[in-house]
């Protein structure tokens, strides 16, 4: 068994540049269970970093000033340090806060988070709101925290303060994911079967219970224009919403364990899940139509093994902003970088016993966690974008694969714009 095709060179393989890794404090007869650092997450607009140290802390640290600690004081930081720390600042709406740092205590153990903003990340929809108990302004940024008790909170990132306690799920909410149009919508994944749809502009009201899941949902995401929902889970399952009218659209077949993460590429044309079948799928979800595998194990396991215990876990998946590079993390201490138009990875690095992976907002850095609650960082794959690419993705910003087909051009072209060359 291997980790890479036969025809591809193993030494070969760039390997990527260490950034930093911040270290989480542990007694000497801490108890390892409980410590791991399920999520890891980025602030829409780059100002913070956070991440889950495990039991039931989670640490916001402001994102240019983890780099900046990096470069003054090398890789190593262990995150009880002080050094990355600024003076409180008083956040009453009236000017633009500055990132400081915060430990959180949530009160149980910490299994999801996310960042929420109130300003687009694409201007996709107009959203009318009224107001309610909270008056969030114009550059309101939020973290939510899913907890092993199946409850929810909702911290204010300037000052660290509690503003909602969402209480309703059974059992321990695995993933949390925001809808990217500023509209404080808030998605939930729970072991409960279920997600939940929560309004935050709405002191937290629940819209809307997504019930299909058999068994335990793991990962959710939001299409880039907010129209859409994956969700996956165990038992194979791969699931797409209509987040306009919340109905299912359709279920992806194809993996053979279960789906543990997901994610969409920047102009919504591409969805990226990560199973325990030791693969990673690149899927048009507008039709189901799976584009690219990217295998962990070679030759690739039969179903049979792929659905059992075969040390090549995938456990994260992630797209980049650029639209051409994915990251996806298993279970033989390796982080992979796949670019979109290529069967094996460009570039990788070491890691043991990673749990999760997200890339910075603008890309060049790629964050991810460890059973033991660190965080590690590296320099991802770098290059320029060609002109075709970036047509190809303003283009799919704005048309389904439906519309895509329709249009009167040549069959190659229409080929590049559907992702198939």
């Amino acid at each position: 068994m291997a980790s890479f095709p036969p025809r591809v060179n193993e030494k070969e393989i760039v390997r990527s540049r260490t950034i930093g890794e911040l270290l989480a404090p542990a007694a000497p007869f801490d108890k390892k269970c409980g410590r791991e650092n399920w999520t890891v997450a980025f602030a829409p607009d780059g100002s913070y970093f956070a991440w889950s140290q495990g039991r039931r802390t989670v640490k916001l640290v402001p994102w240019s000033q983890c780099l900046q600690n990096f470069l003054l004081h090398g890789t190593k930081n262990v995150t009880n340090s002080s050094s990355l720390r600024l003076p409180r600042q008083n956040s009453d709406g009236g000017q633009k806060n500055k990132p400081r740092e915060h430990i959180i205590d949530c009160g149980d153990i910490v299994w999801s988070l996310a960042f929420g903003s109130s300003v687009p990340e694409k201007q996709s929809r107009c959203v009318n709101i009224e107001w309610h108990r909270f008056r969030f302004g114009q550059d309101q940024l939020l973290l939510a925290t899913g907890l092993n008790n199946g409850r929810i909170k909702i911290w204010d990132v300037y000052t660290g303060k509690l503003l909602l306690n969402l209480v309703d799920h059974t059992e321990v909410v695995r993933d949390l994911t925001f809808a990217p149009d500023g509209s404080l919508i808030l998605v939930s994944a729970s072991r409960d079967k279920t997600l939940r749809v929560w309004d935050l502009k709405d002191d937290g009201n629940m819209m809307k219970v997504l019930r299909g899941h058999q068994n335990w949902v793991y990962s959710c995401a939001f299409s880039p224009d907010s129209s859409m929902l994956c969700s996956v889970g165990a038992s194979k399952a791969v699931f797409l919403w209509n987040m306009d009218k919340y109905t299912m659209i359709r279920k992806l077949e194809g993996h053979h364990h279960d789906v543990v993460a997901c994610d969409f590429s920047p102009d919504g044309a591409l969805l990226a899940t990560a199973s325990y079948d030791t693969r990673v799928y690149i899927w048009d979800p507008h039709n189901g139509d799976i584009l690219m595998e990217f295998g962990h194990l070679f030759p690739p396991p039969t179903p049979i093994f792929a659905g059992g215990a075969n040390d090549r876990w995938v456990r994260s998946v992630s797209f980049s902003h650029d639209g051409l590079h994915i990251a996806s993390l298993a279970d033989d201490k390796m982080v992979r970088f796949w670019r979109i138009d290529e069967d094996y990875p460009v570039q990788v690095a070491p890691l043991s016993n990673g749990l999760c992976c997200a890339f910075s907002t603008d890309g060049s850095v790629l964050a991810a966690g460890t059973h033991d609650g660190s965080v590690y960082f590296w320099a991802t794959p770098r290059q320029v974008p060609s002109l075709q690419h970036l047509c190809r993705m303003s283009i799919r910003r704005v048309m389904p694969t439906q519309e895509v087909q329709e249009l009167p051009i040549p069959s190659k072209l229409l080929e590049f714009l559907s992702y198939h060359s």
